[in-house]
């Protein structure tokens, strides 16, 4: 736990989740002189990583990451940390919430990196349903900090590190606390209003579904292809946009003034342009992001349940218009052939169902229903 009588002492994190994001924030974080451990459930990535004791990063960070350690024991990992953050696709998040709750300890804070679109939102629905007891808060970023890769366990390169990062705390009133822990790895994360900024600032469910399904073609083709520099398309483009629009009437319904997309690339990495095709491009850290070559990918299966479908439950909540994000929806069902709504997150399993606006921007500044 984070102690106040020793202000100098750094706080402990523990990573949970192995892959791309999880292993560049564990090295980073240890690079950085943080005490880190990390979980993931996959043996074969833990062994590299315990065996050499820690993550070589290479890309705009250099160096070995020395981490404490690495394991496949979640309560190993959880005990005595200040900062739990959870680094894992969306669709885990439920199952490791779960396990979390009965591990968790006073004055933890757990940290949802990203949490698509309603991932703290899930979380304290989880672990007050298994009633855990103890206090917790609970935290998201709308992205992850970075665009990396891990090509083998034990390695990953850091493509690029975003200059804005938005965070934002269940409850709201926690939020500046939380920024103040964050900020002593990370001083690009800053304060949003509350979780559903974060959740509707989520930039995948703008530029992974639509952009993915209207690039099925290309995706089967067998071609090498690059996702954002050959995918987003004029045309492609300009539908993102329109969705967008979508979204930001979803954020003027809570009372929340949303960056559009594009302006978001100029907030995160510097890169503008008089279009969203034209601004992906002046992005350097997306310039070998290549293209899929299934349509079997987190694009779909994640950022659409995880990412789209609570957005329109949302909007049929407030009664605010999401035809387009309703069809990219439909679509994906159509042409993957599985029902992704019944597997998403909506404002019934968000514990939102029934609310109207102000009762919900009342939960997420105090945490309390009623």
């Amino acid at each position: 736990m984070v102690n106040s009588s020793h202000p100098g002492r750094k706080p402990t994190w523990t990573v949970i989740g192995g892959g791309n994001g999880g292993q560049a924030l564990a090295g980073h974080l240890a690079l950085m002189g943080f005490p880190v451990r990390l979980y993931d459930i996959v043996p074969e990535t833990i062994d590299v990583i315990r065996g050499q004791q820690g993550i070589q990063v290479e890309g705009a960070v250099k160096g070995f990451g020395r981490i404490e350690f690495a394991t496949t024991d979640l309560a190993e990992a959880i005990g005595a940390a200040d900062i739990v953050m959870v680094v894992a696709p969306a669709v885990a998040h439920r199952i490791i919430a779960k396990n979390c709750a009965p591990l968790l300890e006073n004055g933890q804070m757990v940290f949802i990196h990203p949490g698509a679109t309603g991932g703290a939102l899930e979380f304290k629905r989880i672990l007050d349903e298994e009633n855990c007891d103890k206090q917790v808060t609970v935290s998201e970023a709308n992205s992850l900090l970075y665009a990396c890769r891990s090509p083998q366990p034990g390695r990953v390169s850091i493509l690029g590190i975003k200059k804005e990062l938005m965070v934002a705390a269940l409850p709201g009133a926690e939020t500046s606390r939380v920024v103040s822990m964050l900020t002593t790895a990370f001083p690009q994360m800053a304060s949003g209003a509350n979780v559903m900024e974060t959740s509707l600032s989520n930039p995948n469910a703008m530029m992974h579904p639509g952009p993915t399904l209207l690039n099925t073609a290309m995706i089967e083709s067998g071609r090498e292809w690059l996702y954002y520099w050959d995918g987003i398309t004029p045309s492609i483009g300009a539908f993102v946009e329109a969705m967008d629009t979508e979204r930001m009437a979803l954020g003027r319904a809570l009372a929340l003034d949303l960056p559009s997309i594009r302006e978001w690339y100029r907030l995160a990495y510097g890169a503008a342009g008089a279009t969203l095709s034209d601004a992906v491009k002046e992005n350097q850290a997306y310039a070998g992001v290549k293209g899929q070559h299934s349509l079997r990918t987190r694009s779909l299966l994640e950022d659409v349940p995880m990412g789209l479908v609570p957005m329109v439950s949302l909007g049929k909540l407030l009664g605010v218009p999401v035809e387009r994000m309703e069809t990219v929806v439909r679509l994906a069902e159509f042409v993957l052939g599985e029902d992704l709504v019944s597997r998403g997150r909506t404002v019934e399993n968000l514990g939102l169902a029934g609310m109207s606006a102000e009762e919900i921007r009342r939960y997420l500044e105090t945490g309390r229903r009623g």
